[in-house]
């Protein structure tokens, strides 16, 4: 037991620390030592989980969280062929963008990074999105998720167009909007009737997570 512990703690250290190669080779030697996907997974999960809760507490920045999920893809690249293969499905999925007319791309590809250090499936619509393509591509992926992003007050309004599409296609029931950006604020998100604003990327991934807990259970 103690082999597979240090398997699993290099996977997460290597993650943790932005080495992409070593974390590709510690996956893939615990794959060869017949670990389940399942349970390399849920070491890059906790290598990322670790520096999101740093990042949150500024003890890393943004240059730290994009290598680590620079090592955490780089692991899956190794580990999707075996998750496949033994039928371990994603916890949800999401579908994210920065709203029309809006072109900042970074809060939004952090956020990403996050969500899907989680397990759970993104679907990046890039930026310049208009509500009608957010909702499209939720109908179209059966997203349970819409993540909209803004950094300008001029865009951030195109929120609200998000959430009436949504109504208007009668999908609101069934798909969990949630907001966030510089401008963006908790009393703006009831304004508007989005379910969810998250400050930080983090965050966002933590309430991506509890909300597909909260469907499956």
């Amino acid at each position: 037991m103690e082999v597979a512990m240090s398997i699993f703690d290099d996977i997460s250290l290597s993650l943790q620390t932005g080495k992409l190669k070593e974390t590709k080779e510690s996956v893939q030697l615990a794959l060869d030592e017949k670990h389940s996907a399942n349970e390399v997974l849920n070491a890059l999960m906790d290598g990322m989980s670790i520096v999101g809760d740093k990042f949150k507490k500024n003890e890393v920045f943004v240059p730290e969280v994009l290598i680590a999920a620079r090592a955490m893809n780089g692991g899956m690249v190794v580990l999707k062929p075996y998750l496949v293969s033994e039928g371990v499905k994603a916890k949800g999925k999401v579908v994210i963008g920065t709203v029309k007319g809006d072109l900042h791309d970074i809060g939004k590809n952090l956020v990403k990074m996050m969500i899907e250090g989680r397990g759970i499936e993104v679907v990046d619509l890039g930026t310049d999105v208009s509500a009608e393509h957010f909702v499209q591509a939720a109908q179209a992926e059966n997203a349970g998720i819409i993540c909209c992003s803004a950094l300008l007050t001029t865009t951030m309004t195109e929120m609200k167009n998000v959430v009436q599409k949504a109504e208007n296609a009668g999908i609101r029931n069934s798909v969990k909007i949630m907001i966030g950006g510089a401008p963006v604020t908790e009393s703006f998100r009831k304004s508007i009737g989005a379910d969810y604003y998250t400050p930080d990327a983090a965050t966002a991934a933590e309430v991506a997570a509890s909300i597909f807990a909260t469907v499956k259970g």
